[in-house]
């Protein structure tokens, strides 16, 4: 005994499964079409799609002021009751502090600004 391929275009069931799998995968191709034009038309109009945000505005403000502060992510954790997760998804990135090829070769680290400590570290 063997194994029958259903979707062999030899036989007409095998013509009629395969003409049944096309119609699924455009209905499949049409329901995702339809479900991104909704969620276009949906941001266009100002509505949020998706789960709401569970996240304080205040809540977020605290956590960056911490973070431009000094604390580490523990701490920050700890304080606003936020998982650490959250907290590298929301937080904006840090703007990047220039580093000049003189501060390398004096060996003067530099620190972002409003971090406990002083803006320049290590000049005489």
């Amino acid at each position: 005994m063997g194994v029958r391929n259903l979707a062999d275009p030899a036989d007409a069931m095998g013509q009629l499964v395969v003409l049944l799998a096309l119609f699924a995968q455009m209905e499949r191709t049409y329901t995702c079409e339809r479900a991104a034009h909704a969620r276009a038309v949906a941001a266009a109009h100002g509505r949020h799609v998706g789960f709401p945000s569970l996240l304080d505005p205040a809540v977020l403000a605290c956590a960056v002021h911490l973070r431009d502060v000094g604390h580490t992510m523990a701490q920050i954790v700890a304080n606003t009751g936020m998982t650490s997760s959250s907290l590298y998804r929301y937080l904006p990135p840090r703007r990047p502090v220039p580093v000049t090829a003189a501060h390398r070769a004096e060996g003067v680290t530099i620190e972002p600004a409003g971090t406990a400590g002083a803006a320049v570290v290590g000049a005489s």
